[in-house]
């Protein structure tokens, strides 16, 4: 394009011929740019600025006009930029948040969709905020987020710039984050994670409230009237929220019967909750091999379902819906993972002591489960299947000592040893502090599902 179409271009308003305010300026700037070529520009200087009677010389001087490509730069400078902020919706595809952000660009769409850094932002969590700068054109000039891959991972910031020449880039760089300790406290009426959302509780702590106490609650049989209150991190970027952290303590009132627990790291260890006094809230062995469940056989004689024969079922039947992850209720080694008869997909762990888990009827077993496999309590070892002789999706859950079937509802296990006279000086100081959170919050247990922010 000539630099004077160029510069008609501009003064004509990329987007409306009429009836625009963008007109109206690019039409009086081409005026002016016409008057001064015609009439050029004259100064008036006195000789003496006490001699009125003095006779006065006139001077006359041509001022220098700017070139075509200095008048097109002050125009395009003139140009309005817009800077929007958005957040993720349910259910939001890249295009429907651009459209909300302003950005009408299609080189900028293609760029997020292919980029191995912005494609990030295919994947972008409900309520996460997202900002960019547009020209008035819909082009984008940058936008930033922040990405959470999990809130044991670090946030990473998403920055995509576009240079003068047009080219897109994105960069991927740690977020510095601010740490805050969050209190909360809720009342149950029907279920633990409705509690939980009307105290504006995040998901991932109500799910680790449930792993602090399921060696001790059973959460598929709370009460109506059952309380808790609960200490956890959050970390925030430019005041917003990013992500939730650990839960730093909790207190869960079931049946009338209080249960305490705080955050601990021991010296070398990994760390693990503790009651005030102590001692370890985690037991050898977890009470069920699923999160949430309900049993459909238990360790009795039974008519079985498919022989029809009378005889001992020698476990325990969770059901739950094909797919639900299987945990190991235990630290130990896989003994075997296969198929195995009318046990279908099975896995069986051997532990200390004599111990040993098996898991049957799976749909598949979990990346890296096989024999001689280390896994950790808690652990994914597969996912629930009909596999086998088996008339639903369920596990089949065996407890063993020295190979011989026990019902794993009714046998009594050890806690974990307790903390050391080392480090137990460090521990009172940091379960004083948390006490010191809960005495603040249980007046607020009057008015239903109050929420506090200390620093």
């Amino acid at each position: 394009m000539r630099p004077i179409d160029k510069f008609l271009h501009i003064a004509t308003g990329r987007r409306q011929l009429f009836g625009s305010s963008r007109v109206s300026r690019a039409v009086s700037i081409s005026a002016l740019f016409f008057a001064v070529c015609a009439i050029g520009a004259a100064a008036v200087a006195p000789l003496a600025p006490d001699a009125a009677d003095l006779p006065v010389k006139k001077l006359t001087q041509e001022l220098p006009l700017p070139t075509l490509d200095e008048q097109i730069a002050a125009i395009e400078a003139n140009e309005q930029h817009f800077v929007r902020e958005e957040t993720v919706r349910r259910g939001d595809t890249l295009s429907a948040l651009l459209l909300r952000l302003g950005v009408e660009d299609d080189e900028a769409d293609k760029f997020i969709k292919t980029d191995s850094v912005a494609r990030s932002l295919l994947q972008l969590r409900t309520d996460k905020a997202v900002r960019a700068k547009t020209n008035e054109e819909g082009e984008l000039e940058w936008l930033q987020t922040t990405v959470v891959d999990g809130s044991d991972k670090p946030a990473r910031n998403i920055e995509i710039t576009r240079d003068a020449n047009g080219h897109f880039k994105a960069v991927d760089t740690p977020a510095n984050l601010e740490r805050r300790v969050e209190m909360a406290s809720g009342n149950i009426i029907s279920s633990l994670f409705a509690a939980t959302d009307d105290a504006n509780i995040p998901d991932n702590v109500a799910s680790q409230i449930i792993s602090m106490f399921e060696t001790n609650i059973d959460f598929r049989k709370l009460q109506r009237g059952d309380q808790f209150n609960v200490v956890y991190e959050s970390f925030w970027q430019n005041g917003q929220k990013v992500k939730t952290g650990r839960v730093l303590a909790g207190e869960f009132t079931n049946a009338e019967k209080p249960y305490q627990a705080v955050w601990f790291d021991e010296a070398g260890g990994q760390g693990g909750y503790y009651t005030f006094d102590g001692k370890s809230l985690k037991k050898a062995f977890l009470k069920s091999p699923l999160a949430f469940t309900r049993i459909s056989s238990g360790f009795s004689m039974r008519v079985h379902p498919i022989s029809g024969q009378w005889k001992q079922h020698k476990g325990v039947d969770f059901a739950a819906g094909i797919g639900t992850p299987i945990r190991a209720t235990a630290d130990g080694v896989v003994d075997s993972a296969a198929m195995s008869g009318g046990y279908g997909n099975l896995v069986v762990i051997k532990h200390w002591g004599g111990y040993s888990t098996a898991y049957a009827h799976m749909q598949r077993f979990a990346p890296g489960i096989r024999k001689g496999s280390h896994v950790s309590q808690g652990e994914v070892i597969g996912f629930v299947g009909t596999t086998g002789w088996s008339t639903g999706p369920h596990v089949h859950y065996e407890f063993r000592v020295n190979n011989d079937a026990r019902d794993p509802l009714s046998i009594v296990v050890p806690n974990v040893q307790a903390l050391s006279n080392v480090d137990l000086p460090r521990f009172k100081a940091v379960a004083n502090d948390m006490h010191h959170r809960f005495d603040l919050l249980r007046p607020e247990r009057v008015a239903q599902n109050s929420k506090t922010t200390a620093s």
